[in-house]
């Protein structure tokens, strides 16, 4: 899902706007206008129902890790997704801070520099039963080193999130290729402002193979 915040409607109320975009294309699916007594968790679902889910991984920040946006990807769109996990599922975050990671090998390691900074990704996958989310499957920990090239400042954050896909449907690499949800995609609408968004992917192909579509939701 996508927000846009910066433009001003009549009466100077600003311009909330949440959207789907397609992740590999930067193209907008659709979106809503968040009124100002409306919030973004009660538009996912509206956003979403006129889109073509099937086979699609869904990515979203922390603010839609709910538990019946999972059911409603799985159960009635018959789409996947991964989510962010923060403080608003406490018990969750808790049980995925308490897995063995110290024992877990590390699964993929990436390289990045822009946005004024160098930084490192290392990404452990763990399958885990009894998961406290609507079909979870795998639990996921992204520890980010971020290096600033002038001050050599060096931050490490650490970032879980959980997945319906189960290990022989997303490979670590393919998981570790889908929009950072932490760090959100941007693009920019015609009025300029940006976008920061959850995505989502096919996944009918084989854990070996490349995901081949992604949408992507801007938030501002």
């Amino acid at each position: 899902m996508a927000v846009v915040r910066g433009a001003a409607k009549p009466h100077d109320r600003r311009i909330h706007l949440l959207a789907a975009v397609e992740h590999a294309a930067s193209v907008v699916l659709a979106q809503l206008d968040v009124g100002e007594k409306q919030s973004e968790v009660a538009l996912f679902q509206p956003l979403l129902d006129d889109i073509d889910l099937t086979g699609t991984v869904v990515t979203s920040d922390a603010l839609h890790t709910q538990r019946e946006h999972a059911e409603y990807l799985v159960s009635r769109r018959r789409a996947h997704y991964i989510v962010i996990v923060k403080g608003n599922q406490k018990k969750l975050h808790a049980q995925l801070g308490a897995q063995p990671w110290a024992e877990i090998p590390l699964q993929d390691r990436t390289r990045d520099t822009g946005h004024g900074r160098r930084e490192i990704r290392r990404l452990k996958v763990v399958t885990v039963n009894g998961l406290l989310f609507p079909h979870a499957a795998q639990a996921l920990q992204l520890k980010r080193r971020r290096t600033h090239p002038k001050t050599g400042k060096t931050t490490v954050k650490t970032v879980y999130a959980v997945t319906d896909l189960a290990a022989h449907q997303a490979a670590p690499a393919q998981l570790a290729a889908l929009p950072d949800t932490g760090r959100p995609d941007t693009v920019p609408p015609s009025g300029g402002q940006g976008y920061s968004s959850p995505s989502t992917y096919d996944i009918d192909k084989p854990a070996t193979a490349s995901a081949a579509r992604s949408v992507s939701l801007p938030r501002g």
